[in-house]
């Protein structure tokens, strides 16, 4: 159990939270949320031992081994399946204290190095590290890269993988999906599921939240205080105690006020003087209940634009891709005035290659782009917030696309998304990774498009954000093409699917939780193949053998592998479900139930790999 008493944190001069008294058990996967600057970070520091509290103590179970994402990453010469693998320091040493030994030739050493592999149950290892690159979207051809070679956003994912590696008690991740996109995220949710540990998580991703979530940690105005539900039933609860609050409230107000007007027509009145008295030592008792404050909404909106023709822009018989590769062909895809088009596909599909496409920054391979004259293109890339330009202040970034207009124009447009004062003259150095990702929207709005093309655009938003986000861009009369791992923004802004997979382009009849079923189901991805991973190294010089005849799948083995894996991940939930109630703690029948989970989740890793042995037969 972690339990906080009479805990209180500062930053610098700023108190962050104060008198926080409460308790999280075993098993709980608690939602860390609020505003930015409240203190999730920094909380999640105190709990690794790297900041110290202000007042108070923070009691962790004595040997809990804790596991957490790191910030940055070096630039290490490491290939990124040494890098996950280095998570697990243990057999991380015994794999090579093994090569070094078969390297030379010291056979006792290479005894020494199995018998302490053997110990660890690290002879999997690898091919553990393997299965959480792949289901982070790494492909297997990048498992032997140096992590030198990736991208800060893979990067990420590498601190991510890296921190799942690691064996632990108690897991802190501060915005994982940051980075990730949807077959990612999905994959993300059901490692966590499964993770036996206690799970503390910041995000701003309420469909993430809700999903993995059996409590909810809210931190308010230098409070923190622990609700039992995912994220919804927070909302649900919290707006109850408000409205109770503000009732309370008001019933205080209406008696202060006839406590008041009698005394003050009574104290002078000899006849009355004890009755007034008394009246005075009521009103001094009161609670002193606070009105509630409603907390400022954040709303932004995408100017109209000046023209909106109704026939956008169009792809006829495209193929895609960059120099000879072709990543999709065949492609007919238009956009008319009003569309909202949530791109959908796995990994790599080439979803971001279609938007670059219909942007016209990827030259054709073959067919023609058909762009009305009048489309006026506002494009945010992934890279989009990496291009401002740093020691340059809103005013000046929004000078770049507005041109030479009054100071005060520009001035007014950035109150308008919250750059308000002198904010809007500020670097943007100081600004966090949420208001930097606000500014390049503000300058997609300024130039007033007709055509949005969206890539992740809500990676390092608060939810606030996202949701005067959803907002605006239900309210937009232009196009919409959104790809995007935030379900909720997805399911709010978009009316019509289309499926990038397989090379082709094409709408999907269904809703998210039928292509997250879809994607589950398709051989090749990250559900179905996550166990094909890389051989240890002291294998890899080994030539690949010969490849055996395709197999036709036994259908009546496929569809009793798949019920049983269907039948456990059922009967894994209704325990999950159970070990989320904090009753069973309390009457003792946690222990038992963990230990029925344990179980059945040994028995779902055998069941899916008899499942991924059928589906290999083929």
């Amino acid at each position: 159990m972690i339990s906080f008493r009479n805990f209180s944190l500062r930053r610098g001069e700023r108190v962050l939270l104060s008198d926080v008294d409460l308790a999280m058990h075993a098993g709980y996967r608690v939602g860390v949320v609020g505003r930015n600057g409240t203190g999730k970070s920094s909380l999640f520091a105190t709990m690794m031992g790297e900041v110290e509290p202000d007042k108070g103590d923070i009691d962790m179970p004595g040997k809990a081994r804790i596991a957490s994402v790191a910030q940055e990453t070096p630039s290490l010469p490491d290939s990124a399946i040494d890098f996950v693998l280095s998570g697990d320091a243990a057999v991380h040493d015994a794999i090579q204290m093994e090569a070094n030994a078969f390297a030379n030739e010291d056979w006792e050493a290479v005894a020494l190095a199995h018998h302490r592999l053997e110990e660890l149950n690290g002879y999997d290892a690898t091919a553990r590290a393997g299965r959480l690159l792949h289901g982070l979207g790494f492909p297997p051809e990048t498992h032997a890269k140096a992590v030198s070679e990736f991208s800060g956003g893979w990067r990420v994912r590498l601190n991510v993988a890296r921190a799942l590696m690691t064996p632990s008690d108690l897991l802190l991740l501060d915005e994982p999906t940051n980075h990730l996109d949807l077959d990612a995220v999905l994959w993300l949710e059901q490692w966590l599921l499964r993770y036996p540990g206690t799970l503390l998580v910041i995000s701003h991703d309420r469909e993430f939240l809700d999903n993995i979530c059996t409590h909810t940690l809210h931190l308010h105005e230098q409070r923190a205080k622990l609700y039992t539900g995912d994220y919804t039933a927070f909302e649900r609860q919290r707006a109850e105690q408000l409205r109770q609050q503000q009732i309370a409230f008001e019933k205080e107000q209406a008696e202060r006020a006839h406590l008041q007007s009698f005394i003050d027509r009574f104290k002078a009145k000899a006849s009355k003087a004890k009755q007034a008295q008394s009246r005075m030592k009521r009103l001094a008792k009161l609670a002193g209940t606070e009105a509630v404050r409603a907390e400022r909404s954040l709303h932004i909106t995408f100017p109209e634009p000046a023209r909106l023709p109704n026939s956008l822009v169009r792809l006829r018989d495209v193929d895609a891709g960059y120099g000879d590769v072709k990543i999709l062909g065949d492609v007919n895809f238009g956009l008319e005035a009003g569309d909202r088009v949530g791109l959908l596909g796995p990994n790599g599909a080439g979803k971001s290659t279609l938007v670059k496409t219909l942007v016209g920054e990827l030259p054709l391979l073959a067919g023609e782009r058909i762009a009305h004259p009048d489309m006026r293109i506002g494009y945010f890339a992934q890279h989009t917030v990496e291009s401002l330009m740093a020691g340059q202040s809103p005013i000046d970034h929004l000078r770049k696309v507005g041109g030479d207009l009054p100071t005060q124009v520009f001035r007014d447009f950035l109150g308008k998304w919250n750059f308000a004062g002198d904010r809007a003259f500020e670097s943007i150095d100081g600004f966090s990774g949420g208001e930097k990702a606000r500014l390049a929207l503000a300058m997609i709005a300024f130039k007033q498009p007709n055509v949005l093309l969206l890539d992740e655009p809500t990676n390092h938003l608060d939810l606030d954000m996202r949701e005067a986000l959803a907002e605006a861009l239900s309210d937009f009369d232009g196009a919409i093409v959104l790809v995007s791992h935030d379900r909720h923004l997805i399911g709010l802004v978009c009316d019509r699917f289309v499926r990038v997979a397989d090379h082709k382009v094409e709408d999907f009849d269904g809703d998210l939780d039928q292509y997250a079923a879809w994607l589950r189901s398709r051989p090749g991805s990250e559900s179905s193949k996550a166990d094909k991973t890389a051989k240890p190294k002291v294998e890899a010089a080994a030539p690949p053998p010969p490849k055996p005849a395709a197999k036709k799948i036994n259908t009546h083995a496929l569809q009793k592998a798949e019920a049983r894996v269907a039948e456990l991940e059922a009967k894994i939930a209704q325990l999950d479900a159970q070990l989320a109630d904090p009753k069973v703690y309390a009457d003792g029948r946690a222990n038992e139930l963990g230990k029925q989970q344990s179980r059945l989740r040994g028995d779902l890793e055998r069941a899916e790999a008899d499942l991924l042995a059928l589906y290999d037969a083929a």
